[in-house]
C-alpha cells in the first residue's frame, strides 16, 4: 500500500515534497563536500561546487579563491595531514526558490598518520566553527556557489 505524502509541519509553515527533497539533497551535498576533503578524492568538489564557486578559507589562516584553485591548494595542504576526519553537525537550511543559505557547524581533527597512536601526539590539529554556503539549483542537482568557513 503506498502512503500518501503529506506536507511536514515546520515552524509556521508546512514544507511540501520540493523542499523535503531539497533539504536532503543540501544534507547529501554536504556529506560529500567532507568526504572529497577526508578521502583526498579532489575530484567530488565539482559534485559540490560551481565551476565560478568562491571558497573562502582566510578565517583559518588559508585562501580565498575559485573552486579549482582551493582544490590544488586544498591538495598541497592537506597532504602534510593523511588522518583526517571533518564532521558536519545538522544545518540550517533556508530554501527561496532556486537558492538556498545553508550554514552547518563542523569539527575537524587533521592527524599526521592514519596509524593509531595517543591523542596528545605531536601534530593532532583539532578545530571547528561553522561552513556557510550560498547555494543554487542546477540541472545538475544543488551546488555551491559560496562558502565562507568561520573558524570558532
Amino acid at each position: 500500500m503506498a502512503l500518501a505524502m503529506r506536507p511536514v509541519r515546520r515552524d509556521d509553515h508546512l514544507m511540501d515534497t520540493q523542499e523535503i527533497a531539497d533539504r536532503l539533497e543540501i544534507t547529501g551535498l554536504l556529506a560529500r563536500y567532507a568526504h572529497a576533503l577526508d578521502s583526498g578524492r579532489w575530484h567530488l568538489l565539482d559534485e559540490v561546487f560551481t565551476a565560478d564557486a568562491v571558497i573562502d578559507y582566510t578565517s583559518a589562516g588559508g585562501i580565498r579563491g575559485a573552486r579549482d584553485e582551493v582544490r590544488v591548494w586544498l591538495a598541497g595542504v592537506l597532504e602534510h595531514w593523511p588522518g583526517r576526519l571533518h564532521l558536519i553537525g545538522a544545518p540550517s537550511i533556508d530554501v527561496r526558490g532556486g537558492e538556498a543559505r545553508v550554514s552547518a557547524p563542523f569539527t575537524d581533527t587533521l592527524a599526521p598518520t592514519k596509524d593509531l597512536v595517543a591523542a596528545d601526539a605531536e601534530g593532532f590539529l583539532h578545530g571547528g566553527g561553522w561552513y556557510h554556503h550560498l547555494m543554487c539549483r542546477t540541472p545538475g542537482g544543488w551546488r555551491s556557489v559560496e562558502l565562507v568557513e568561520e573558524q570558532s
